[in-house]
């Protein structure tokens, strides 16, 4: 069960809200989101009190970004564990609830074995439950300190590979705080040059067909104080040619075993372009988006929305006199079918680098991402 709630300008909470937060009122624990569908026309909570609420907010988008979608998924599986509910059955829809975005499966599962350990220990449920939450607020911190590693590294390409400052950047869909524990992926490495002095400029792509980042990225570019354009998904072309683009960040939603990279719909176009015209096209993702057990790009399931958000356009809280309830204006003749792919895949051979937290990755290849993981595992292990 989920309920909204607005919060006006004159009360007395900070002027930003976190994506995120787990949160315990007498009334019993909830997860409470940013419902990211009604940005930027305002700033409004979800509160989820039970799994099936947070898999309908995942499926709307109200939650999203593969790092936070990860999170979510851990505090779903405490959540369900805390007050009482199926704890295998909140899990299993969780993580069926977006299939492209390998994040949230590693969270729920983290969590989930989390629970399981305990219940198959002989503990008893209050345990379990306390186990689960535990493993949630634990992945919510390890994200958040990955988010600032990622900005450092990144931000050490960006000056290994373009000398003396003054960078733009384009960038793909939506990848910060919205998106993550911390400052995001892509988008906190182009926010360390904006603080570093070293961003002369943002381009942000509108990123059809959800417009998430003309919605979001350039809310928070906006609220970081950045220099940054917006532009329509097919201008890039003529940004590369004019040699205004110098860099190309992205974040990524699963990254397969050979290196290909799935990300927001749109990113392999710029993949092209970059390789084109010789720029630098970079995804940066924490290690838990490389998923060893994809083999390569193929092999990834992309998801497909609906319809109606490609031959309809419906703007967050703005009534349209004679439109269903929920529904957005025609935009294509009644019955037009669409093609509306979330994802595209980006093979490795276009991707410079990959950049995480345990460092940077180029060229890209099966052997070096491999290399990666195990890395990290012996850091989490040790």
């Amino acid at each position: 069960m989920a309920d909204q709630y607005a919060h006006s300008g004159d009360d007395k909470r900070p002027t930003w809200m976190p994506a995120l937060r787990w949160e315990e009122p007498p009334e019993g624990p909830v997860l409470v989101l940013l419902d990211q569908t009604r940005l930027p026309a305002e700033e409004v909570e979800l509160v989820c009190t039970d799994a099936p609420a947070l898999v309908e907010a995942i499926r709307s988008l109200a939650v999203r970004g593969a790092p936070l979608l990860g999170i979510a998924g851990a505090y779903g599986v405490a959540l369900a564990a805390v007050r009482g509910y199926d704890v295998d059955d909140a899990a299993a829809a969780l993580e069926s609830a977006r299939p492209t975005a390998v994040n949230l499966a590693v969270g729920v599962r983290r969590a989930h074995s989390a629970y399981r350990a305990v219940v198959d220990g002989g503990g008893d449920p209050r345990q379990a439950a306390g186990a689960a939450l535990a493993a949630a607020r634990q992945l919510h911190r390890e994200d958040a300190e990955a988010s600032a590693r990622m900005a450092e590294h990144g931000l050490a390409l960006l000056d290994e590979l373009l000398p003396g400052g003054g960078h733009r950047i384009l960038t793909h869909c939506n990848t910060g705080s919205l998106v993550s524990g911390g400052e995001g992926t892509a988008f906190a490495v182009a926010l360390a040059a904006h603080r570093a002095g070293r961003l002369r400029r943002l381009w942000v792509d509108e990123t059809r067909p959800l417009l998430q980042g003309a919605r979001l990225t350039a809310y928070e570019a906006a609220r970081s104080g950045m220099a940054y354009t917006l532009l329509t998904d097919n201008a890039a072309g003529s940004l590369f040619a004019a040699g205004e683009v110098d860099a190309v960040l992205i974040g990524a939603d699963r990254i397969a075993a050979d290196g290909s990279v799935a990300n927001k719909v749109g990113s392999y176009p710029l993949a092209v372009l970059a390789r084109y015209h010789h720029v630098p096209f970079i995804v940066v993702a924490p290690v838990t988006t490389v998923d060893p057990s994809t083999p390569d790009g193929a092999s990834i399931e992309v998801e497909q929305r609906p319809g109606h958000e490609v031959t309809e356009i419906n703007a967050p809280q703005v009534p349209v006199a004679g439109a269903e309830a929920g529904g957005g204006i025609p935009v294509a003749p009644l019955g037009t079918t669409a093609y509306n792919p979330a994802f595209d895949v980006t093979p490795p051979e276009l991707v410079t680098a990959v950049v995480t937290e345990e460092g940077v990755v180029s060229p890209v290849t099966t052997e070096a991402l491999a290399a990666l993981c195990a890395r990290s595992r012996q850091v989490t292990n040790s």
